[in-house]
């Protein structure tokens, strides 16, 4: 394939549609997320039919519905619009409880309003969760940590700096343990990403737009060359995935602890 056909190839993947949270586009051109912990089954050792329930940054809520939890009994934040117009067309007609969202530390819920929160690769705010959660109250999370993709977003893009060092598993147990939680399950993962073609770290990159600032196929094209003769060498790019989680127990009302933040 010649540079302007591969470019052209490129820039089609660039622009390729993408809703909800659904990476099956790539399903057979890329491995990743081999975590060694079970973020669903972890959760569910927790969740209680009679539990008031948030998933934070549902995407189109198609993880909090394979939980079958009562949908009297849920809610949901969503802060992309074209995700949260799928949430209200496909959640709130079987009576979930859908919230859009601009600020992490200004969540719409009444204090000590859930029993659990959960939350997959969202960003939070420790003093929102501090208030909304009740007395007793569990918050389960897995991050996508500080240092995830860096080796891969320093070979497409020159000079980069990545924003968030401090967002590791020590300094958010810190914060919590600082805040009046408890912290009952914490672990942390670094793992291999691989991508089998250029294409499809193409589209990933755009998609993660935070972990690749500025990414474009023709201001990388260089870049993205050179990836696609080291690919061709030896099968795959791989980069770095980083992955933590926490279960931390609310240990008393928001009153007592005051309304804290911790913003990475």
């Amino acid at each position: 394939m010649n540079r302007e056909a591969f470019k052209n190839y490129l820039k089609n993947e660039e622009k390729k549609g993408f809703q909800g949270w659904d990476f099956s586009y790539l399903d057979g051109r890329w491995d990743g997320e081999n975590i060694p912990w079970d973020y669903e089954k972890i959760l569910l050792s927790y969740l209680k039919a009679e539990y008031k329930l948030l998933d934070m940054g549902t995407g189109g809520g198609e993880f909090l519905l394979t939980l079958d939890h009562p949908f009297c009994n849920t809610a949901v934040t969503e802060s992309y619009e074209p995700n949260v117009v799928i949430c209200k067309e496909r959640l709130e007609p079987v009576g979930i409880t859908v919230k859009q969202v601009f600020d992490d530390s200004r969540l719409p819920f009444e204090d000590d309003s859930f029993d659990i929160i959960i939350n997959r690769h969202e960003s939070y705010d420790i003093g929102e969760i501090n208030r909304i959660l009740k007395a007793g109250g569990y918050f389960i999370t897995q991050q996508v940590g500080g240092k995830n993709d860096v080796d891969l977003s320093e070979k497409i893009i020159d000079n980069f700096e990545s924003l968030y060092t401090t967002h590791d598993l020590k300094h958010n147990i810190e914060g919590f343990e600082n805040n009046g939680f408890e912290i009952l399950k914490s672990e942390e993962a670094f793992t291999p990403i691989r991508f089998y073609d250029t294409g499809a770290l193409v589209y990933f990159a755009r998609i993660i737009e935070w972990e690749f600032p500025s990414f474009s196929v023709d201001t990388c094209f260089e870049n993205l060359c050179k990836i696609e003769r080291e690919l061709n060498e030896i099968g795959y790019i791989e980069g770095t995935e980083h992955r933590f989680l926490i279960v931390a127990k609310k240990l008393s009302t928001s009153n007592e602890t005051g309304n804290f933040r911790f913003n990475y």
